[in-house]
């Protein structure tokens, strides 16, 4: 590890400690040449999920666009964000342990929804609102009734 103050390689380990989710060993170095202290991080590279769009085109996931959606749907509603981040944790999870390479952005939508609909019904709306592209209000009434039908079943 070349020492980002005078670009040597010699140095040591003073400290390594596991991150508290154990997925990151964070470690302090010591340059031998300068004396200077740093840290690394040490992961697993993995590969990215590739996301199929509705177009047919390919981009890598992001969770940044996942986390905008769900603050807009979220908006002035009394969800925390924690809440929101153990939501993108548990759907980054989902995701990987499907063991695909590629999925299509529907599925991931899906998904989303479903998740949303048990954090909140409002939320959940507004999402699929988007998602879905409702065009007038007879979607929104739509689905509404669905979430109704559904929700007395219950």
């Amino acid at each position: 590890m070349k020492c980002p103050f005078c670009a040597e390689i010699d140095n040591k380990v003073i400290d390594s400690r596991l991150s508290k989710d154990g997925n990151v060993i964070r470690r302090r170095r010591e340059c031998i040449p300068c004396g200077r202290r740093f840290t690394t991080y040490e992961h697993i590279e993995e590969i990215p999920i590739m996301i199929i769009k509705k177009d047919g085109r390919r981009e890598v996931f992001s969770r940044d666009k996942v986390r905008a959606g769900l603050h807009k749907a979220c908006e002035k509603l009394d969800i925390s964000m924690n809440t929101i981040e153990a939501f993108l944790d548990d759907l980054e999870r989902d995701l990987k342990e499907t063991g695909e390479k590629e999925i299509p952005a529907s599925a991931i939508g899906e998904k989303v929804m479903v998740k949303l609909h048990k954090i909140n019904d409002i939320a959940y709306v507004r999402f699929a609102s988007v998602y879905r592209e409702f065009k007038d209000v007879n979607d929104f009434v739509s689905e509404l009734k669905t979430l109704l039908s559904n929700s007395s079943g219950s």
